[in-house]
């Protein structure tokens, strides 16, 4: 397991700048508790390598200078996350105060993530401040477990010189196989590659939900399985073996393969999170310029564009021994300027930050930040007022790898129906076994 070193909070200037009253003793900015209580503390952050949160961790001497605690950041691939977060529930030792997660992780860690809806109600804060498919994925069973604080629409990025105008539902971009004159390169990358994080579905669901059906029926069983449902599943796997759209090494595809494939010219759209914008225009892993990228709503199917949501939520663990402390640092980690300054300004300590990943509705919507990043804010906007999110049970990381294996394997030539019949049966086993049915 790779991880960065551990990285400490000093105590120099602030990042985000404040207004002179806000830091007199009385009038503490974010809510947090005058007086410095846990003034000494250290905590320590479990996060995901990205560089979104290392212009957090850079600002966090602001924090340290608000209340005296110290914070140590621990940076951890993606690839990496899922395994460390299950050792810590396992542990239950407390030896990460905060903890980064993706959300269809939390239901079954739920057990030793701290519910802050008290905290919240407390201190004046609202989930209302992000959109509803955010806000719904850092929640499970009515309690709130975190702040989604790096969190994704999806949006089509297109080669603005290869494709004038971009397709506006699915049933068009299969329709491009028939007049595609590019030759080496393919009209879409996408990702069927049976990876163990469920990316397979991350399009699949598009399709799904544009047909009008979802991932699980009324009584709790697999809900794939209705003609509407397994007609919409052939059609998501025919844009590779039946009209040949896209790119043939998409079979073999994880999320990363398909945006080298784009990033390198070898595919001239992909369907993807709004944050790959940003690395489609660094020099030093694109061959793309800003001219020739695009990016527009995702593709409607049969008529409705619902797209899927993720997010990575910030929550405490049960766990720690500095819960009151890791609260202040929840209020200070997830407050709307934090969000703003840190997708507009690009260069903190000296560490140049490239980053629009924004969550509050207020930056969504902010004309600064949109301007600052070719208004892509607006573009997720649009998508995350029809956006869904993956069911939170427990169970679904089992069941979701049930779908995603037959995804993959229908991508490679089989059989997509009875694949995906063969799936609902295993998973309507767990369900069952779970007590759900």
């Amino acid at each position: 397991m790779h991880k960065r070193t551990f990285l400490k909070a000093g105590a120099a200037a602030a990042a985000v700048v404040l207004a002179p009253s806000a830091m007199m003793a009385d009038d503490l900015p974010y809510d947090l508790m005058a007086g410095k209580p846990y003034g000494g503390t250290t905590l320590n952050i479990l996060s995901v390598v990205t560089p979104q949160f290392d212009g957090l961790m850079l600002r966090a001497d602001e924090f340290t200078e608000l209340t005296g605690i110290e914070t140590e950041w621990t940076f951890i691939p993606f690839a990496s996350l899922q395994e460390k977060i299950n050792a810590e529930g396992i542990a239950a030792n407390g030896a990460f105060d905060v903890v980064n997660y993706l959300d269809s992780w939390g239901p079954p860690n739920a057990h030793w993530l701290m519910p802050i809806d008290d905290l919240m109600a407390r201190d004046g804060i609202s989930m209302d401040r992000y959109p509803s498919a955010f806000a719904r994925s850092a929640q499970f069973e009515g309690k709130t477990l975190g702040f989604p604080l790096r969190a994704h629409p999806q949006v089509l990025f297109y080669r603005k010189d290869l494709i004038p105008n971009p397709p506006t539902s699915w049933e068009e971009v299969a329709a491009m196989g028939e007049s595609w004159a590019h030759e080496d390169i393919s009209p879409v990358a996408l990702y069927f590659n049976n990876d163990g994080n469920r990316q397979a579905l991350f399009i699949w669901l598009n399709f799904l939900w544009g047909a009008g059906e979802d991932v699980f029926n009324a009584d709790g069983s697999a809900g794939w399985t209705t003609e509407a449902a397994l007609a919409a599943t052939e059609d998501y796997i025919g844009l590779l073996t039946e009209h040949g759209v896209a790119n043939p090494n998409s079979v073999a595809f994880v999320e990363q393969d398909a945006r080298q494939s784009f990033m390198q010219g070898k595919s001239a759209m992909i369907p993807g999170w709004w944050w790959f914008y940003s690395a489609f225009l660094n020099p030093e892993t694109s061959t793309l310029t800003k001219d020739q990228v695009g990016f527009v709503g995702m593709p409607s199917y049969s008529g409705t564009t619902k797209t899927y949501a993720i997010s990575m939520p910030f929550a405490i663990s049960d766990y720690s021994r500095n819960k009151d402390a890791a609260w202040e640092f929840m209020k200070w980690l997830s407050n709307p300027a934090m969000d703003k300054a840190n997708a507009t300004v690009r260069e903190v300590k000296g560490q140049r930050i490239v980053n629009n990943v924004v969550t509050h509705i207020s930056s969504l919507t902010d004309p600064e930040v949109n301007a600052a990043n070719d208004n892509i804010q607006m573009a997720a906007w649009d998508s995350l007022k029809k956006s869904d999110i993956m069911p939170q049970i427990p169970e679904w990381p089992e069941v979701g790898d049930l779908l995603s294996a037959a995804i993959a394997e229908a991508a490679a030539g089989g059989d997509t129906r009875q694949l995906m019949l063969n799936a609902a049966e295993q998973a309507n086993r767990v369900l069952r076994r779970a007590g759900r049915l």
